[in-house]
């Protein structure tokens, strides 16, 4: 009764046990403060630099008359605090999919240590690598990047985006940035926090490195496929969860991820290599936003290929240690039927040598006597 007791004790304010159990309410509480900023005159100057896109301009359509505009946004100091608020967004829905679905689910199905993490990583990332893809291929669509891939470069640099496809990067960064409190949030295993802090570098170094250098139109090509590669890989360790039968969404997975790499570096040698080599403006101008110069070539195509690299040794690493793992069991497998088929042929040996005494001479002389 007394380890009931103390077990039902809630945890005391502010420790480690009250922030994780609690996280979601507190965050809750601080993004309704700048909620609550906007209602007031004196704090809505500042409340609106968290809430809202920063950064408008306003541009006559295609040459039109003035009555005819269209707004565009570029980046800015300012977009750190509205990444800021979109990361305790992110918090916010990461802590409703994790209780009123991921939990629900977990019951039912009685994981073990291990695969309820993996389960919890795999139906967070796909809920957000789902939206991603959709939300980044509407964009794709509307500004007609996929039938016309040469705008991939024309025109750089590309420091004006439309709303969608500069709220798409806010809400991108505030993701990724959102995982790194979740580690402590989601109580996160020491041995998993070094890989999960890998790839949550790379997305953010990547993402920001694209937004920064208005290489914004090849960027989301590149996550919208990359997205939906991976997208596949954790709907297919959901069902694996479920059923261990079903592993063909791994085989399509995998070969998918190889035309992915190679994909990704086909674009950008071609968008980076060639494309903005041959590009009418050359030369770095912070205030034109164009850094079209040949060092920042040579780092961006060095940084993608790094990556692609350290994607296909890890998934190589990973198709090993599982054929390794299929051969142990299927030699698990055939021992027993070994010994099984060696006392069969035993038996046999044993039993015809019965026979054969029971057929002797020396017994039928004993039958007859």
């Amino acid at each position: 009764m007394g380890i009931r007791k103390k077990s039902s004790k809630n945890p005391p304010v502010l420790s480690h046990e009250f922030v994780i159990q609690n996280h979601a309410d507190i965050v809750s509480c601080v993004a309704m403060v700048f909620l609550l900023g906007l209602m007031f005159e004196i704090t809505s100057k500042v409340a609106v630099l968290f809430i809202t896109v920063q950064y408008n301009v306003t541009i006559p359509a295609d040459g039109g008359p003035e009555e005819t505009t269209v707004n565009y946004f570029h980046y800015g100091l300012k977009d750190v605090a509205t990444v800021f608020f979109y990361m305790l967004v992110a918090i916010i829905m990461h802590a409703i999919i994790q209780e009123y679905v991921l939990d629900k689910i977990n019951r039912k199905m009685h994981f073990s240590k291990t695969k309820h993490s993996k389960f919890n990583e795999s139906g967070q990332l796909s809920a957000f690598y789902l939206f991603s893809c959709l939300w980044g291929a509407s964009i794709l669509v509307s500004e007609n990047l996929l039938s016309n891939p040469v705008s991939l470069w024309d025109g750089y640099p590309h420091t004006l985006m439309l709303f969608q496809m500069k709220f798409y990067y806010i809400c991108q960064l505030g993701y990724w940035l959102h995982a790194i409190p979740e580690l402590y949030f989601q109580k996160a295993k020491k041995e998993d926090i070094p890989r999960q802090l890998v790839y949550i570098s790379l997305y953010l170094v990547h993402i920001t490195g694209a937004y920064v250098l208005n290489l914004n139109r090849l960027a989301l090509v590149l996550l919208v496929l990359h997205y939906f590669v991976e997208l596949l890989f954790h709907v297919s360790r959901l069902i694996y969860f479920s059923n261990e039968d079903r592993q063909t969404g791994f085989t399509v997975w995998a070969v998918l991820f190889v035309l992915g790499r190679l994909l990704t570096l086909s674009l950008s040698v071609l968008t980076v290599g060639f494309g903005l080599a041959g590009a009418e403006k050359q030369g770095l101008n912070l205030a034109e936003g164009s850094f079209n110069v040949l060092f920042v070539r040579v780092t961006v195509l060095a940084a993608i290929c790094t990556t692609q690299a350290f994607m296909m040794w890890k998934f190589i690493n990973f198709q090993l240690r599982q054929w390794r793992e299929h051969a142990q069991t299927q030699t698990l497998k055939k021992k027993p039927s070994s010994s099984k088929s060696k006392s069969k042929k035993a038996n046999g040996v044993n039993g015809s040598v019965g026979a054969s005494g029971a057929d002797s001479p020396r017994a039928r002389k004993e039958k007859s006597s």
